[in-house]
């Protein structure tokens, strides 16, 4: 499943686990802010809700107006002079050249549903197709119900009925999935922050330990009784949703959940533990087929560095400043004004895009479909890069031992054995032949 907030890189967010809006309020309720799940909405929205003094009598307009100007200036970054620009040319082919440069070490990957809405997996917000659009058969008091920890503890049969339409297993990784993997095999990936459950990121083989699932996954699941906790795993929880049983814990008869982040349910604790340290020595920011519409995930975007570049690939613009949500702290990406110096947006599908950027690489990734998907398990579909000369050895590659780049790590997701090791070089000279994997591989999760 893809992510409950993401309208298949169309502007909307996230999967099961991940986060749509909250119900909508009674007639009257001041706007919410959006709030991922297992964020403290009371926090979020604090400074919304704080009290604003009543201006002085007699104040003028153009006081007011200035005052205003001076606090978006600060908060959004709108006053002074004109950053300098960190990439040589706001376009893909500027953040190509960026790639190839020795100032690009570590690329952070943001994805949403979006990436895996050509799997056949659909997104959450779409009007008509999207998942919320098509719930009337579970009776739901409203679409996001389904995703709600207390109407799920009373009601659980609608929420695994649609578990078995959409259960990890049944679908392939995208290109989008394989470009991330092409970039942990030329140890360029530092992490992916993903919003979807779809568990497709560990099907296309990225290291689980290059992996934050931000709103849960699939993989794992616990009985929900504090006293309790016992784990499941994934083959465990398939076999009871497939047989239309509702799965109780062999332990206490609790209820056991995935740990897909509900509704009310705290993130994990691992999206909070590293991304600090991740996005403060960030050298690219990639964020594909996200709304940025949910927090805390959205504000990611404002934590890398200043001189950080910028890369969004999806069907919107999306992730603007906003100017609510930068009073709080949380500043927008700025493609088009005069002072826009590192963001850079290509509007189409993600698949579409990452080929695109993998073509002004000079790398080949397989487009789904290929001979190469096989089954049960797809060998690497990311290819030999595309003028890559061969060395003596009969190898890719060719950079000599100087400025090799290994693997940053390895390891296997489900389905899949290790990953190639890369022999290094940057540009268009690395990587080798795809390997066949030596069968399916357990996660170390």
């Amino acid at each position: 499943m893809a992510d409950r907030d993401d309208a298949g890189g169309a502007g909307a967010g996230s999967g099961p686990g991940g986060a749509a809006p909250s119900p909508p309020a009674p007639t009257g309720d001041p706007p919410s802010v959006p709030v991922a799940p297992g964020a403290r909405r009371e926090e979020a929205e604090q400074d919304a809700e704080s009290p604003v003094s009543e201006p002085e009598p007699g104040a003028s307009a153009d006081a007011d107006m200035e005052l205003l100007r001076a606090l978006l200036s600060r908060t959004l970054g709108l006053g002074g002079d004109r950053a300098e620009p960190v990439l040589d040319e706001l376009s893909l082919a500027g953040v190509g050249r960026f790639i190839q440069s020795d100032r690009c070490k570590n690329i952070v990957c943001m994805v949403g549903a979006g990436i895996s809405t050509s799997a056949g997996i659909p997104d959450f917000r779409s009007p008509g197709t999207g998942l919320y659009s098509n719930l009337q058969s579970y009776n739901l008091p409203y679409p996001e119900a389904i995703f709600e920890i207390g109407f799920f503890k009373k009601h659980p049969e609608p929420f695994f009925a649609l578990a078995r339409e959409l259960y990890p297993g049944q679908f392939k990784p995208t290109v989008c999935h394989y470009f991330m993997r092409l970039l942990q095999d030329k140890g360029l990936l530092l992490r992916c922050y993903t919003q979807n459950i779809d568990t497709l990121e560990r099907v296309a083989g990225l290291d689980p330990e290059l992996l934050v699932e931000a709103h849960g996954t699939f993989f794992t699941s616990h009985c929900l009784r504090a006293s309790c906790r016992q784990r499941y795993s994934l083959a465990w929880m398939r076999e009871r949703i497939f047989s239309s049983l509702v799965p109780k814990c062999e332990k206490c008869q609790g209820l056991v959940k995935p740990d897909i982040v509900f509704f009310g349910e705290n993130l994990p604790s691992r999206f909070f533990a590293l991304l600090e340290s991740d996005f403060g020595k960030v050298d690219l920011l990639l964020i594909m087929g996200t709304s940025l519409q949910v927090q805390p995930f959205a504000s990611l975007i404002s934590r890398v560095p200043t001189n950080t570049p910028r890369l969004l690939i999806n069907k919107e613009k999306t992730g603007q400043s906003d100017p609510l949500m930068s009073l709080m702290g949380f500043g927008g990406m700025d493609f088009d004004s005069d002072k826009a110096y590192r963001d850079v947006a290509w509007l189409g599908d993600c698949d579409s895009g990452c080929l695109a950027l993998a073509e002004l690489l000079g790398w080949k990734v397989l487009p789904p479909g290929h001979k190469l998907w096989g089954s049960p398990a797809p060998p690497n579909p990311c290819g030999t890069p595309l003028n890559t000369p061969v060395s003596p050895s009969g190898g890719a590659g060719g950079a000599g031992a100087e400025g090799t780049r290994g693997h940053r790590r390895q390891g296997g997701g489900e389905g899949w054995g290790n990953p190639p090791k890369a022999p290094g070089g940057r540009g268009q000279g690395q990587g080798e032949p795809p390997k066949e994997p030596g069968g399916r591989g357990k996660s170390s999760e």
